[in-house]
């Protein structure tokens, strides 16, 4: 009898924590008052990108970027986007064009980037751990709850 109350505390232990872990991760906090501590969030995220707020004018998501990955080349013409550094080291590249990147700087831990829509950028990982970072677009840019676990899945979601 004490085995089977045993085992049946212990399988409720476990659901719990994986709902709890589900939460975490998953869950976009959105369109509701939120705080978090946005430092821990970032560093204990493991997807590629997580959105953990998305509003109607703006969006928070957490990234993770293995060593050499990067966020990709890309442009957002309807708003501007800021990004900061957690942990890691990044190289930021920005330009009008996509052929003219001619803004090239150095990033680590607690740097802010800043990008005006319409400038095609790219973050790149040049550490040899994981780039923790948090961007906040303004207006969204992604669906509300988006969960991307590796840039792969990423870029197909985005047709590329």
């Amino acid at each position: 009898m004490l085995k089977k109350v045993a085992m049946v505390v212990f399988f409720v232990m476990i659901s719990v924590g994986l709902s709890m872990a589900e939460d975490a991760v998953g869950k976009d906090y959105g369109k509701q008052p939120w705080v978090v501590d946005i430092e821990d969030l970032t560093v204990k995220n493991e997807n590629f990108r997580t959105a953990k707020w998305t509003g109607r004018n703006l969006q928070m998501t957490v990234m993770s970027l293995k060593p050499g990955e990067e966020i990709g080349l890309e442009k957002h013409d309807e708003g501007d986007q800021f990004i900061r550094v957690e942990k890691g080291n990044a190289r930021v590249a920005m330009g009008a064009s996509k052929d003219k990147m001619t803004f090239d700087k150095k990033v680590s831990d607690d740097w802010a980037i800043f990008i005006p829509g319409g400038f095609w950028h790219n973050i790149i990982n040049e550490g040899d751990k994981p780039l923790k970072v948090y961007v906040i677009y303004a207006p969204p840019e992604h669906p509300a709850g988006t969960l991307h676990k590796t840039f792969k899945e990423s870029e197909a979601a985005h047709g590329h």
